[in-house]
């Protein structure tokens, strides 16, 4: 039995890939960013948590190889990547009418509206799973991370550190931008939050929907 270990000079490079493509600004950082600062800890937390399970579809996908039947059947992935780009524009959407609102407003809304944990979550998990570029990361992972030959064990190696990587960099936005003076900024910055976000979702989603897969 081959020593799972003996493939982490392999697996490094592309996890330091990977981390720097967590960290780096995207619609899912910027989605528990978002929620965490204008709907509390609970909020940040629970589409943390879709988001990580959208990343772990992924990556299970990856891992058991229907990445390359998806990328076989390119119609499926456009189907995705249209949905995913009108998704990130609805969310845009929504940021521009919040960012519109007087903030007498949306103080009253704030108090009537109560989302469902599972309202959050599927929210995150939308944002992820409809992301088709998303495969594409974890299929280069999983080919830059390990070599043809790689045994079962390495594969899961690799996908546990870099799902426990995210899951803990996506909970950590998700405390971090909850904190009391992360929501001092934002109420005395609301409208140019959500303005920002306004134009970061209908960026990312207009760029989804015309890039190439």
């Amino acid at each position: 039995m081959p020593d799972v270990f003996t493939y982490l000079p392999y697996i490094w490079p592309a996890y330091v890939a990977y981390l720097i493509a967590v960290l780096s600004p995207g619609p899912a950082n910027f989605a528990i960013i978002g929620a965490a600062i204008s709907q509390g800890r609970r909020a940040g937390i629970i589409i943390a948590l879709g988001i990580f399970c959208g990343s772990l579809t992924w990556a299970c996908c990856a891992a058991l190889g229907l990445a390359a039947l998806l990328r076989t059947y390119a119609i499926a992935l456009e189907i995705m990547k249209v949905l995913g780009g009108l998704y990130l524009i609805y969310l845009a959407w929504k940021a521009y009418r919040s960012a519109r609102k007087p903030d007498a407003e949306m103080a009253v809304n704030a108090a009537k509206v109560n989302y469902t944990a599972k309202q959050l979550w599927l929210r995150g998990y939308a944002i992820h799973v409809t992301n088709p570029k998303a495969i594409f990361g974890w299929l280069a992972i999983i080919s830059l991370g390990l070599p043809a030959n790689a045994p079962p064990s390495a594969i899961m190696l690799i996908v546990g550190i870099c799902c426990t990587s995210s899951f803990l960099i996506f909970m950590g936005y998700a405390l971090l931008f909850s904190t009391r003076h992360a929501l001092r900024v934002y109420k005395s910055a609301r409208r140019w939050i959500e303005g920002t976000m306004a134009v970061f979702y209908s960026v990312a989603g207009i760029k989804l929907l015309t890039s190439r897969i």
